[in-house]
């Protein structure tokens, strides 16, 4: 039977973890100094999407909403004969 003491352990375990972490990161092409960068990039490229997608719902909103104003303004207006 093998006994090790819980600093071992957790020195193993943290090991392991920073080894996993280093090879998931270059597996997908982050291992290298302009990660960080690249990471940052990612984040801003994010915060504009989300941005523009915001902006462009609350102009799509606006614009049915003055297509269902004009829409009842005509049905308002031939049901009460204006302009003859």
């Amino acid at each position: 039977m093998i006994t090790i003491t819980e600093e071992i352990l957790e020195g193993l375990l943290e090991r392991a973890a920073e080894r996993g972490a280093q090879k998931a990161l270059a597996s997908v092409g982050l291992a290298d100094d302009r990660a960080s960068n690249d990471v940052r990039g990612l984040r801003d490229l994010f915060a504009m999407y989300h941005i523009v997608r915001n902006g462009a719902l609350k102009q799509l909103g606006a614009g049915i909403a003055l297509i269902v104003l004009a829409a009842i303004s005509v049905y308002v207006g031939v049901k009460l004969k204006i302009g003859q």
